[in-house]
């Protein structure tokens, strides 16, 4: 009987300890040991080499959508690698996994969907989330990281990409990224 009484005890100081709210009618639950929890938010540089490859026997890219007329809408689906250096032999670090359209009738930008996959060292596992325009003329583009998970998890930066390889012929590209991230 001792220990029901104590079990019911430790509920409601459970209960009464809580903070409970209704926001537009939805009913949440917020605990003061997640209100008293600090955590600190760490800066992250990476640097690597993304590799898109058109042709081939083993493309990394892939046109699934587009007319036939324009280039205007061209829809790609890639599973890109991801490495230390430009050259394709470097060591592999992810993958970038992606949609990319593109997205301008006036020049050529791309709207980039795209998941940065790590699968070595500290970052394997992890993932950064990028949702942007890439303006592939210009020099330098600069796209939004919006989102990560794992090690990455509450994401938020951006990532400046910089064409270090293009082949017109093929469409082949090496793209260098400096990525710049804030997480917990």
């Amino acid at each position: 009987m001792a220990s029901v009484l104590t079990l019911i005890s430790f509920y409601l100081m459970l209960f009464s300890t809580s903070c409970f709210t209704t926001i537009n009618g939805v009913f949440s639950e917020q605990s003061p040991m997640d209100i008293s929890t600090k955590r600190m938010e760490k800066l992250t540089h990476l640097h690597f080499y993304f590799h898109d490859t058109l042709d081939g026997t083993n493309p990394t890219a892939i046109r699934i959508a587009g007319p036939s007329k324009s280039s205007f809408g061209t829809t790609m689906m890639a599973d890109d690698p991801l490495t230390e250096g430009p050259e394709a032999s470097s060591k592999l670090v992810g993958r970038a996994q992606s949609i990319y359209a593109l997205a301008s009738q006036h020049d050529i930008g791309l709207l980039v969907v795209m998941n940065f996959a790590f699968l070595k060292g500290m970052y394997n596992g992890s993932a950064l989330s990028i949702l942007g325009h890439n303006p592939i003329l210009d020099r330098v583009r600069e796209m939004p990281i919006v989102g990560g998970s794992g090690v990455f998890r509450y994401a938020r930066g951006y990532a400046l990409a910089k064409t270090v390889q293009f082949n017109q012929k093929t469409g082949n590209a090496v793209v260098e990224y400096n990525v710049s991230v804030l997480h917990f």
